[in-house]
């Protein structure tokens, strides 16, 4: 058997063995002030066609992937690199307000800025004399 042929049947027993990817906990930090929270997520090499954001109820759910970096016209045989796929899942309180979250994706980064809603926020009350 050639070198050629090996490798071939090595590559597919191994996939064959393969269980489904799991998922990787992205890093977050999460910050609170008056006007409501913001998420920061790591998620280095994910796009944003790749990115998925969801809500559901009060669990707000983080799914993203990298594509793997193969030469243009070629296919990967063999690879040994796996590409990691994101997932997180958060349960959020009932004082924010999940209809005005901002996304936004930069270097890698996740920003999710959720408002509370306006009787969570604070506010002052005038007081009158007399």
């Amino acid at each position: 058997m050639s070198d050629n042929n090996s490798i071939t049947r090595a590559a597919t027993d191994a996939h064959a063995d393969q269980e489904p990817q799991r998922a990787v906990l992205p890093a977050v930090d999460v910050f609170e002030d008056a006007a409501g929270i913001t998420l920061l997520a790591d998620m280095p090499g994910v796009t944003k066609d790749l990115l998925d954001l969801k809500i559901e109820g009060d669990a707000l759910l983080i799914e993203g992937a990298v594509r793997p970096l193969t030469p243009e016209g070629l296919e990967a045989v063999y690879a040994e690199v796996r590409v990691p796929r994101f997932r997180r899942s958060f349960t959020l309180s009932r004082e924010l307000d999940t209809a005005r979250i901002e996304a936004n994706l930069k270097d890698g980064v996740l920003t999710l800025r959720i408002p509370k809603q306006a009787h969570a926020q604070p506010r002052r009350i005038p007081v009158s004399a007399g």
